[in-house]
């Protein structure tokens, strides 16, 4: 059984309901759990509001919605543990979907997911994590070195290039929506992480994978641990994800 981590609101639909259906096509059962046990919705904004006529380049995909709206069904995700509840020896791998809007931060400064992710590192089960998914990992420290579970690892993230480009683009519009904190996602991994070579920033021109198009998606396995940059590497994470399962 395998295990999501959402914050109270505001993930990433792609992030989280692509590899989620991948699961259960695999026969793979799937529970979460939110900070407070309550079903927990993904950022409206790429749900439904859209960016008006930057969708094509930020909204989310027809087909991963229909991932999303599957996903919201399911009897696994109306009835979410609390943090609290959660037993991880009960579950045999993690998963961390990536978002950026504010309700994201109910999960990255959560200790307690912090407490759930390091049980996964100690007991060397596979664990999963993309975009933003990325920073709960980062800061999820070892307590005999002090250092981060990451350190010693190869990972990657939202790339900064991405990251700024995006807010770049909607800053006008939207403010700081797509900065999530002042230091962007790949200089606070960067600084978790042995040597900063060992963070991988994929292609220089990202493009969006689908089912049908795995090669266009970009990941980094290290051992038990798999990331992922943004939505448009999903695909191919959740099937690389499967895989290690």
């Amino acid at each position: 059984m395998i295990l999501f981590l959402l914050p109270q609101a505001d993930y990433d639909p792609t992030e989280s309901s692509v590899p989620w259906q991948a699961l259960r096509q695999a026969g793979i059962d799937v529970r979460f759990a939110t900070p407070l046990g309550l079903p927990a919705y993904a950022d409206s904004r790429l749900v439904e509001i859209g960016f008006g006529l930057l969708n094509p380049f930020l909204m989310t995909r027809d087909a991963d919605l229909q991932h999303y709206q599957a996903m919201i069904v399911d009897d696994a995700f109306r009835k979410p543990l609390a943090y609290a509840d959660v037993d991880p020896s009960q579950f045999d791998g993690l998963v961390i979907p990536g978002g950026h809007a504010v309700g994201m931060r109910s999960l990255l400064e959560s200790a307690l997911a912090k407490q759930i992710a390091l049980h996964f590192f100690t007991a060397n089960k596979p664990v999963a994590a993309v975009c933003h998914g990325v920073l709960l990992l980062a800061r999820t420290l070892d307590p005999e070195t002090g250092r981060s579970v990451l350190h010693g690892r190869k990972v990657t993230a939202l790339v900064k290039n991405m990251e700024l480009l995006a807010w770049a683009v909607t800053a006008p519009l939207l403010g700081r929506y797509y900065r999530t904190y002042t230091q962007t996602v790949e200089e606070e991994v960067k600084a978790a992480l042995a040597r900063p070579d060992d963070f991988q920033t994929g292609p220089l021109l990202p493009l969006r994978d689908s089912a049908q198009n795995l090669q266009r998606g970009f990941v980094v396995r290290d051992g038990n641990l798999l990331t992922a940059r943004w939505p448009g590497d999903c695909y191919r994470f959740a099937q690389e994800w499967v895989t290690m399962l």
